[in-house]
């Protein structure tokens, strides 16, 4: 885009894949707008392939940034070699996962690193020997690190986020791999993917729900998985401790044994519902004890500079709250500067948003962001209703088969506005938004339609 870019702009919160769906459209507003454009991604994910660089590496969960990152890649702006076969080629290699068999995955992993994988096919030799140079960098890190309790498992790995991680290692510096692969994307200037919090130390997270029960990771908060609550007996956990403490990797001694796992396998799909709806999200140290740390510093600058925040469809407590909790955010959100506070609401509820006998409607969802953002700026207590509004000002929402319910008029009696739109059926479960309609809903919100002159009424309805 070559026009000049306004100083105010657009930040959103969010996770990865789910909101991945939405990127055109929220591109398309940046330039309507001609501002920029901020993503605001988590970095406590420890599931997946992620919780092996984690065990052997450290350092943050890196695999929502990636995923952002490659799914910026424009469609219809020339890289270097000014093709497109080159873009999709570099798509294909940062999205690219390992073999499923570990013994398969390490071979394939030696022709990624010497060049002879036909992954390299339409990568441009400037772009080849520069990413070839971080990932044998890393394999470098990896054979240093073998130990016999302990050698680094490559099955289903991310070629993109050993990349990352490569760079990070390399550089010292989380937002200098980023810078990295954002120019080897050839993301668009204008745009930025900023981690929650800018470190090169693990962040994980517990929840806490409304029985009692504390669930350690968001691994084991997202998706089903084998429970990792805190066990009752002191005894079994220094068992299980001590037996981890043996294993030479990255850890800390003494470390929760639930945040050690190596390649925590999940499901997206089978999801069983949490015993209990989840109340609270916090951050703790590796042996499990509340820590309280501050946002990316780049973050709270661009949230002063914003005129409209957006809460992305995705996971509401492990893609959305980690993001606010954290120190800072909670007060520039409650800033009057901020004209538009839009939650976009997921068309299902999950997990996170259950028991599917008590399901969330459109008010637990702003309830708990409100929640999260008093939670970040230190308040004692959880907002009052009427306080709402300071977090989140309009609500955009499908209406159909097993939508969240949305309550207009208690919504309408907090200050808050709601947007209904007509949504396409989805692949497997659920309605899912229709691009279009979602884009004319968010610029009559802030403002680039008039009004509803502008409106498409087959799409959308107030």
């Amino acid at each position: 885009m070559n026009e000049v870019v306004q100083s105010k702009g657009i930040v959103i919160f969010s996770g990865g894949s789910a909101a991945n769906s939405l990127v055109d459209v929220f591109t398309s507003l940046t330039e309507t707008k001609k501002c920029s454009l901020s993503y605001v991604i988590p970095i406590s994910d420890n599931g997946g392939s992620s919780s092996e660089l984690i065990r052997v590496f450290g350092g943050p969960g890196i695999g929502d940034v990636r995923s952002r990152l490659v799914r910026l890649i424009p469609e219809n702006a020339d890289g270097d070699d000014g093709q497109d076969v080159h873009k999709a080629a570099i798509k294909a290699f940062f999205n690219h996962r390992l073999s499923n068999d570990k013994q398969k995955a390490r071979l394939e992993w030696l022709d990624i690193v010497e060049a002879r994988d036909e992954l390299w096919t339409n990568i441009s030799t400037s772009r080849k020997e520069l990413i070839r140079s971080f990932l044998n960098f890393l394999n470098l890190e990896i054979v240093k690190r073998i130990r016999p309790s302990s050698a680094f498992n490559f099955s289903t790995a991310s070629i993109g986020n050993l990349f990352l991680t490569g760079a990070r290692i390399f550089t010292g510096s989380f937002e200098s791999a980023i810078y990295l692969l954002s120019t080897i994307c050839s993301v668009p200037a204008q745009i930025s993917v900023l981690p929650a919090i800018n470190t090169n130390h693990t962040h994980h997270i517990s929840a806490g729900l409304s029985n009692g029960l504390t669930i350690v990771g968001q691994n084991a908060i997202s998706h089903p998985s084998i429970p990792t609550s805190l066990p009752e007996s002191t005894l079994s956990l220094s068992h299980e401790t001590y037996a981890h403490d043996s294993i030479e990797d990255a850890n800390l001694p003494g470390s929760l044994p639930s945040l050690r796992k190596p390649n925590i396998a999940f499901s997206k799909t089978d999801e069983e519902d949490l015993p209990a709806r989840i109340e609270r999200i916090w951050y703790i140290n590796p042996y499990g004890q509340e820590i309280r740390p501050p946002a990316n510093p780049k973050v709270l600058e661009a949230l002063d500079a914003a005129h409209t925040v957006i809460y992305s469809i995705g996971s509401l407590y492990t893609s959305i709250v980690p993001s606010l909790i954290l120190r800072d955010v909670g007060a520039t959100l409650a800033s009057p500067r901020i004209r538009h506070k839009i939650l976009i609401l997921n068309s299902t509820n999950d997990r996170e948003t259950g028991p599917s006998s008590n399901p969330y409607t459109a008010v637990d969802f702003v309830a708990a962001i409100a929640r999260a953002a008093a939670e970040s700026r230190g308040l004692d207590k959880a907002p009052e209703p009427e306080e709402y509004k300071m977090y989140v000002t309009h609500v955009i929402h499908l209406e159909g088969p097993g939508t969240p319910n949305v309550e207009k008029a208690r919504l309408a009696d907090l200050g808050i506005e709601t947007v209904r739109l007509y949504g396409r059926t989805g692949e497997g479960k659920g309605l899912r938004y229709d691009e279009k309609a979602l884009l004319q809903a968010l610029e009559v919100i802030v403002g680039k339609r008039d009004g509803r002159r502008d409106w498409n009424r087959r799409n959308t309805e107030a």
